[in-house]
């Protein structure tokens, strides 16, 4: 979306624009400004707009990891950079350098078609590259922090591009200095992934290990992973195009040893997974399904049947419908188990 001034195509910023197609959750939501980005060039423009017209702003890729709370008053940024570019390589791995624009399953596709691995636990999951490292996306046994390299991102205030190392971008489950120190500071623009030639397949997860009960581990191929985690996201995860959602709504809380034994004497049947030393991850969605929620509407939101973790938005209401059924999850879980839920999403404004 761009105009010409003189030789030179400059961002189109279009006012009072409807940004329900952009965000999964169907949200009828006006931003007061919006304009479409495909490289660094364009993005500093519209950020020099920003600042001239004194907007905040919203960085939009695919829209999958927001609720719009009500209209936007300031400026929607929606990144649409192409390109995938091999930078470096050895024997053993291939440096990918990606596009913030780039969509992520579309990624995960092109990997496996030229024999790059690595992504295929992460098949599937909705969003842009660039959206990915910010919560340092994670599904099946596999993180996003075990394959990036490196990425680059511009600074909002000054338009200059840095580049951050894995170790720079402080990963943690479901987090990154991104949503942490330096919040709102950056636009990621690149990420470069270091991808393996040959497959070292991660099977640790118990419903991905029983895709492959009568299969020898070295009869299965990374394709074959990948088919198996789609096939268990579409089971149990409705799909943004039919059903609005976010995906996974609350982050599965992470608790101290002795607080789990705690719990376990009063839940036998609580749902865990290792996390780190001394400490246990929680499932959500089982506490969220034992507090009655699961399969319930409130006020034309509702919670899915088949997954208690995802809230979904089918008649596209505003995002305040989906937000207050929310608080009232989170309230319940908290008086029946003391658990504090946190949302995943991002709430705007």
């Amino acid at each position: 979306m761009s105009a010409l001034k003189g030789n030179q195509a400059v961002p189109l910023f279009l006012p009072h624009f409807n940004l329900q197609k952009y965000n999964t959750l169907a949200v009828p939501a006006l931003a007061r400004h919006f304009v479409s980005v495909k490289n660094d060039n364009e993005l500093r423009e519209a950020l020099v707009f920003a600042r001239a017209e004194n907007l905040s702003l919203l960085l939009l890729g695919g829209g999958s990891n927001i609720v719009l709370r009500d209209d936007f008053p300031g400026l929607v940024i929606h990144i649409k950079s192409h390109g995938r570019e091999v930078v470096a390589e050895n024997d053993e791995f291939v440096w990918l350098k990606v596009a913030a624009g780039e969509n992520w399953h579309q990624l995960v596709e092109y990997s496996l078609d030229n024999a790059l691995y690595g992504l295929e636990n992460l098949s599937l999951i909705p969003g842009s590259v660039g959206a990915a490292p910010i919560q340092n996306i994670g599904a099946y046994g596999v993180e996003l922090k075990d394959l990036i390299e490196e990425l680059s991102a511009l600074n909002i205030r000054s338009g200059l591009s840095v580049t951050f190392t894995n170790e720079s971008c402080q990963f943690g489950y479901r987090d990154s200095i991104f949503k942490q120190a330096l919040k709102d500071q950056y636009v990621i623009t690149s990420v470069t992934l270091r991808l393996r030639k040959h497959p070292q397949l991660n099977l640790v997860y118990p419903a991905l290990r029983a895709a492959f009960t009568d299969v020898p581990d070295t009869d299965i191929t990374p394709q074959q992973v990948s088919a198996a985690v789609i096939g268990i996201r579409r089971a149990k995860l409705p799909d943004p195009a039919i059903i609005p959602n976010v995906g996974s709504f609350f982050k599965n809380p992470v608790i101290d040893q002795a607080r789990f034994e705690a719990l376990k004497a009063l839940n036998p049947a609580i749902v865990s997974y290792p996390a780190a030393a001394n400490q246990v991850k929680l499932a959500a969605g089982w506490l969220i399904d034992q507090a009655g929620w699961r399969g319930k509407e409130v006020g034309g939101a509702a919670v899915h049947s088949q997954q208690a973790l995802v809230l979904t938005n089918p008649f596209k209401l505003p995002g305040l419908v989906v937000l207050e059924l929310a608080a009232s999850i989170k309230q319940s879980v908290y008086e029946q188990f003391g658990i504090t839920l946190e949302m995943e999403p991002r709430i705007y404004p």
